[in-house]
């Protein structure tokens, strides 16, 4: 094996306003400390990678860095007895691609705990085009199912950012388990994209954003997946059907929430953060282990854009502006 591989690195100027990006060649021994040496195949682009891409967010600290914050591959060496040279692995989350050197390299080594198996029935690529937005879709779901919201329910149930790549999977797999999916986005031109992935209808994300002069409207909504924040959020819980519950896995809109405490007094609204950084091992696979069977695989290739490595600088705006649709999955080996 050669030592020598290929890596997307971020530089920045001194007063850390500026940041650079440039393809370079690095050894091996270039790499941060880690039990598991890894020969990356596959990353992906989630909005948190297009802001570290455009320096963005004060995300990271310390430069040189590596961007990604996921990837799959194969185990090339690991003193820790969970994986050997030929394992098949995904990491998603932990920090890394911000505090810590990430996928969009050709090799990476990492903690053995950050690690997850690669589920049977997943390749690498398929893996990735789930990334941290359909890891965190999947969360999400199981969080609403955990709070009693099921498919036998009269309900719909509301997507906002739709288009995306949280919304796109939320869609995919709610759908597949026989929910009632209205999707929220605000590019009318994917209706027909957002239908074909099982939503029975969709709202223009406007009519969500704007701020409710009441703290109760009209039920509407018996569960919700919001990666949006903000009005929209405070809108969506002021909507909520009696003891619905929201899964709030994003700030696209903004950090803030506009609300009142009535939605959770008087109607028993349930509102649940979702984390996908932090989240334990034991959960992480049984998130993987539901991806492989509830989400559609079909659904998934058809939301998915393959990008070489050596393309992807472009995209890290264009996710910025919402001009990515479903996932896009970064063939690393293509440098």
């Amino acid at each position: 094996m050669s030592s020598d591989f290929c890596a997307l690195m971020l530089n920045a100027s001194d007063d850390g306003k500026k940041v650079t990006p440039e393809f370079r060649t690095l050894s091996v021994d270039d790499l941060p400390e880690g039990e598991v040496l890894i020969r990356v195949s596959h990353s992906t682009l989630n909005y948190k990678d297009g802001m570290i891409l455009n320096g963005l967010g004060r995300l990271v600290r310390q430069y040189p860095h590596i961007p990604g914050v996921d990837f799959a591959g194969e185990v090339v060496e690991s003193s820790d007895d969970r994986y050997s040279a030929g394992d098949q692995v995904i990491l998603t989350g932990w920090r890394v691609g911000e505090s810590h050197w990430g996928g969009y390299a050709q090799m990476a080594r990492v903690k053995a705990d950050w690690l997850v198996p690669l589920p049977e029935g997943l390749t690498t690529a398929q893996a990735m085009a789930i990334g941290t937005a359909g890891f965190t879709s999947m969360l999400a779901v199981m969080a609403l199912e955990e709070q009693g919201i099921s498919p036998q329910q009269d309900g719909e149930i509301l997507v906002t950012g739709a288009a995306g790549g949280v919304g796109s999977v939320a869609i995919s797999i709610l759908a597949h388990l026989g929910y009632r999916v209205v999707a929220s986005t605000g590019r009318p031109e994917n209706s027909d994209y957002l239908k074909h992935l099982g939503a029975s209808g969709v709202v223009d994300r406007a009519e969500l954003a704007e701020p409710s002069s009441r703290p109760l409207l009209s039920e509407r909504w018996q569960g919700a997946i919001d990666s949006v924040g903000s009005t929209t959020l405070a809108h969506i819980l002021a909507e909520m059907k009696y003891h619905g519950a929201v899964a709030a896995c994003g700030l696209a809109g903004g950090a803030d929430l506009p609300a009142t405490v009535i939605p959770f007094l008087l109607r028993g609204v349930r509102l649940i953060g979702i984390d996908s950084v932090l989240c334990p091992y034991e959960k992480r696979v049984r998130a993987w282990q539901r991806l492989v069977t509830d989400l559609p695989k079909e659904r998934l290739t058809e939301a998915t854009q393959i990008v070489a490595l050596a393309d992807i600088l472009p995209y890290g705006e264009k996710i910025l502006k919402g001009e990515v649709r479903g996932r896009l999955v970064i063939d690393v080996k293509a440098c």
